[in-house]
């Protein structure tokens, strides 16, 4: 497991012993790991090859990408915070988008948006990006709250077409199948190049771009696992490590002085805005 997962030596401490739920972990210090995110799920061909060959331009990340990352941060915060009437509403509108998302004849991989296997482990790396930002920002978790928090994101699958089968009954089966999906993980050319080019920040203006690109390169890197690195061509050593540690324990502490208005307001923002769009029947993706 030690290459499928990032590896962290120094947490910040408990905060406490209480009950968890997966949104807890949607402080806005958690969208640091977005990019990252988004590289281990197109590190399956399936997933990539649906991404960088997509048709879709209004979902186009390179294209559009204050829309795209609008659209997937709300789609966590239904998933997580929503009702049943907002899971219905944008699992339609996803999948009319998805409709358009299948390989051609001439895709070196086969591929449907539908498929569930490849919604499981799209799913599977919300989760794992999930936890490991919120055990970075709150400490370790307990057994019993990992338990707790992983039986409270099945959303995060089931709000589209994962079913409640699929998703592994408990956390130890979740591992056993994170490790054994992530023997999956191939990144060629093609989405190499398209990962790269989000990494660094290809698809905003240049000049705005360029203080911010080491950082994210930095940052897309730390919460990365060896695998997805290894796979993408990505350099990491014990300094950076080092840093990435430090850097996220001094963010844990000016955390924990944060009051929840603060820290997941963001959040509540996007779906209150989901909540809007479909009210006055306009688009949600």
């Amino acid at each position: 497991m030690t290459a499928t997962r990032i590896q962290i030596s120094r947490r910040t401490a408990r905060w406490d012993d209480a009950a968890v739920h997966v949104g807890d972990a949607m402080d806005f210090w958690s969208f640091a790991a977005g990019a990252a995110n988004v590289v281990m799920q197109m590190s399956r061909p399936g997933v990539g090859h649906g991404v960088a060959e997509s048709t879709v331009e209004s979902g186009s990340l390179m294209k559009h990408p204050w829309k795209r990352a609008r659209t997937t941060f709300q789609y966590l915060a239904v998933a997580v915070f929503g009702d049943e009437g907002d899971r219905a509403a944008y699992r339609e509108a996803v999948n009319g988008a998805h409709r358009h998302v299948q390989s051609g004849p001439s895709s070196p991989v086969r591929y449907n948006a539908f498929d569930r296997e490849l919604q499981m482990w799209v799913a599977a790396c919300l989760f794992v990006g999930l936890e490991d930002t919120y055990q970075l920002l709150r400490g370790e978790m307990t057994p019993d709250q990992a338990g707790q928090f992983y039986r409270s994101a099945r959303p995060l699958g089931t709000t589209l077409q994962v079913t409640d089968d699929q998703w592994p009954p408990t956390r130890a089966e979740f591992d056993r199948y994170w490790d054994d999906a992530c023997t999956q993980v191939a990144v060629d050319d093609v989405v190499r190049a398209y990962l790269l080019d989000l990494i660094n920040l290809r698809m905003i203006n240049p000049l705005l771009g360029l203080p911010f690109r080491p950082l994210l390169t930095f940052l897309t890197t730390g919460f990365l696992a060896p695998v997805f690195r290894d796979a993408l061509g990505l350099t990491w050593g014990p300094v950076r490590q080092h840093l990435f540690e430090r850097l996220f324990l001094i963010v844990a502490f000016a955390n924990r002085f944060l009051p929840g208005f603060i820290r997941q307001g963001g959040t509540h923002l996007l779906l209150a805005d989901v909540r809007m769009r479909v009210r006055r029947q306009r688009r949600l993706v």
